[in-house]
């Protein structure tokens, strides 16, 4: 099928009229329409010949196109059934090769499965997150030890302010320790509302992740979210008060901080990623502690 002009409002929307198709707004689908945009972030990404990439919600491949013909072999993981009907049919021949394949269904719930089963693991990630799963997307993958040697998504812009915040600053949050936690964050391109199609209420921004060549350690992943999420539930709260859900029956609060070498006074927004790393280590300590005298 050929594809519509993807710099085109008019073309784009009636192209989707003639396919009985309504934008769906609780998926956050907005079509960049900036042809120059588009390349100046996927140069960012920049995909190489037979590198496996991963993009999350693909809607009608604009971004999609642009990826494979640099060479990439891409794996698209997309809600909407419509627009999966549609790359079917726009990526026919390149799905026919192996270079493009679709994983049908919520990405936070499709994706470990895919990884799991596919032969060649992905290198990059791509994508338009939606704020509401994004932390939550890169805080799982990282926890089950994928962390991608690049990523470059769009956002909006005021989510790529939280991602690239450094501690002490107004912006600075669970996002952020999350973000910062196996990568290197860089701020890309601004995009008003005018590069997008329906026009949004809000400028956008692309970021990218570089993977660190030292990530910050911790002994236990998934309790290192734990922590970070429990330190920043209530920000004018103290680390004190916030870590009591985590902890067990018997268990002293301040002398975690104590042996973690941290103010039991001091507040989330104030620690680095290597002091959640620090708290967690302690915290993990003194639960096997607990469970073994239990």
């Amino acid at each position: 099928m050929k594809h519509p002009d993807y710099n085109s409002p008019a073309e784009l929307k009636s192209f989707l009229d003639s396919q009985g198709f309504a934008m769906q707004k609780k998926f956050g689908q907005n079509f960049m329409i900036n042809g120059d945009a588009r390349k100046k972030i996927i140069d960012v990404l920049d995909p190489k010949e037979g590198e496996v990439i991963w993009e999350v919600g693909p809607g009608l491949g604009c971004m999609t196109e642009e990826i494979m013909n640099r060479g990439a072999v891409l794996n698209a993981f997309e809600i909407d059934k419509g627009f999966i009907g549609l790359l079917h049919q726009f990526f026919e021949e390149q799905e026919a090769k192996g270079q493009f394949g679709i994983t049908e269904g919520d990405v936070l719930k499709t994706w470990k499965k895919h990884f799991e089963n596919c032969s060649q693991k992905p290198s990059k990630l791509f994508g338009n997150l939606p704020y509401n799963i994004a932390a939550t997307f890169i805080a799982d993958t990282i926890v089950e030890g994928l962390v991608f040697d690049r990523c470059v998504f769009t956002v909006q812009k005021e989510v790529t302010e939280r991602v690239a915040a450094a501690p002490g600053t107004e912006n600075y949050s669970a996002f952020s320790v999350l973000c910062q936690w196996g990568y290197n964050v860089k701020k890309g391109i601004v995009l008003s509302s005018a590069n997008f199609w329906p026009r949004p209420n809000v400028a956008s921004q692309a970021f990218s992740l570089e993977k660190k060549e030292t990530p910050v350690q911790c002994k236990d992943n998934r309790l290192f979210v734990k922590v970070v999420h429990a330190l920043f539930a209530s920000r004018r709260k103290t680390l004190l008060n916030n870590i009591k859900p985590l902890l067990t029956a018997g268990m002293n609060a301040e002398e975690i901080f104590d042996r973690a070498g941290i103010s039991k006074m001091e507040r989330a927004e104030n620690l680095t990623v290597e002091q959640f790393a620090k708290i967690t280590d302690v915290l993990s300590d003194c639960l096997c502690s607990a469970k073994i005298e239990s």
